[in-house]
């Protein structure tokens, strides 16, 4: 009786083991594929990054499979056990990834248009502003609300040189970030450029806006980063505006 229970364990442990191996396989597949060609624009960018949350949740399948696989094999000594290990291998990234996404979207807001002057926000002249930029708040006002007590520190500043030489600085520092230039206007006082975010290559816009200050040897300096896609920026707009300012007093 236990020759034939352990036998039928270890063809659950192969069966187990060699299912989590495929499904991981797949899963990096799936993702892979999404996020290629999402990337390179042959499918919208959202529809590349569900590729890869969907090749997570196989991925996330592979992974109790495997652990399960594994515990059996170490059990009953099976050979099977290597294809359970090269399943959690593959697989651990995705779950990690997934796991991780809940805590990062809890520590910030569900908006994607930070800027430093919430009353009069740098308007973008070269690059147009998204159609539904109100996505997830609904009114200005509440997204006033929300962006105030999430980035209270993100605030306009005053550098000590004129506008069109932060400007200059700005676009300097723009091309160094490898950020792509679609207004670069020193007498204006104004700057548009496009950001790529991740693998996948998530676009977002920025507007700089220097104006003069103290009969023109300083500049009261403005800055707005906008996600062309999504809800939530993740925190990625106000992390980029805080290096951008650090980097432009420091020009």
């Amino acid at each position: 009786m236990s020759n034939a229970k352990d036998e039928d364990d270890g063809k659950w442990t192969r069966r187990l083991s060699t299912w989590a191996r495929t499904l991981a396989i797949l899963g990096l597949i799936i993702a892979i594929i999404g996020v290629t060609l999402g990337r390179y624009d042959v499918v919208p960018k959202l529809v590349g990054f569900g590729g890869l949350a969907l090749g997570g949740l196989v991925a996330l399948v592979a992974f109790v499979l495997g652990v399960i696989g594994l515990l059996l094999g170490l059990r009953h000594r099976s050979p099977a056990r290597g294809r359970a290990i090269l399943a959690i291998v593959l697989s651990l990234p995705f779950v990690a990834f997934i796991a991780t996404r809940p805590a990062l979207s809890g520590k910030v807001p569900a908006i994607h248009d930070i800027t430093t002057d919430l009353a009069n926000p740098p308007a973008f002249t070269k690059l147009p502003l998204r159609a539904d930029n109100l996505a997830g708040v609904g009114t200005v006002d509440n997204w006033r609300k929300i962006h105030a007590a999430a980035y209270g520190d993100i605030k306009t500043v005053r550098i000590a040189r004129a506008p069109a030489q932060v400007i200059a600085n700005a676009a300097r520092i723009a091309k160094e970030n490898g950020w792509e230039i679609a207004l670069n206007d020193p007498t204006a006082g104004k700057l548009e450029a496009t950001a790529s975010v991740s693998f996948i290559r998530f676009h977002d816009d920025i507007a700089v806006r220097a104006t003069s200050a103290d009969n023109g040897t300083a500049s009261i300096v403005d800055v707005r980063s906008v996600s062309r896609i999504g809800v939530s920026d993740m925190g990625v707009n106000a992390k980029r505006i805080r290096s951008f300012l650090a980097q432009l007093q420091g020009a």
